[in-house]
């Protein structure tokens, strides 16, 4: 995909797969919610979680995006980088509403501070600083 196609594709998914490393090196998945802020994928989560555990001993992440029920149409963006992890209750209530904004549109403007609010408190932001980028579709295939 191009990098354009790339941004497009990215804004349309509303999952995000998350890969991190367990201490004894295998790998941690979960799915989440996500928001694209400062041109990178960012995330809240729980201090307390594994996904929080592995990235405080080791940053380095993995993230997926995709898509498609029939082979010709898989679709997906794999992202590997390094994560920033901010637990600053600013910084968390900040990203916490763009996630909330953008997977829940049907919170009215007027509540989402008060929403983003109450998912902050014992919650990190994770923003994932691309180191490499990588896309397909299947759907471009002869």
């Amino acid at each position: 995909m191009s990098d354009e196609e790339i941004e497009k594709f990215i804004e349309e998914q509303k999952s995000l797969q998350v890969a991190t490393l367990n201490s004894d090196g295998s790998v941690h998945l979960s799915t989440l919610w996500f928001a694209v802020v400062d041109e990178m994928i960012a995330f809240e989560t729980y201090t307390s979680s594994q996904k929080i555990v592995n990235l405080k001993r080791d940053p380095r992440i993995t993230v997926l995006l995709e898509d498609g029920l029939a082979y010709n149409n898989l679709r997906g963006v794999m992202i590997k980088g390094t994560s920033l992890l901010n637990a600053e209750p600013p910084e968390v209530q900040r990203i916490a509403r763009s996630v909330i904004k953008r997977n829940q549109p049907e919170i009215p403007e007027e509540l989402l501070d008060d929403a983003a609010a109450s998912l902050a408190v014992k919650r990190t932001v994770v923003t994932v600083v691309p180191e490499k980028v990588l896309s397909w579709d299947h759907g471009k295939l002869s």
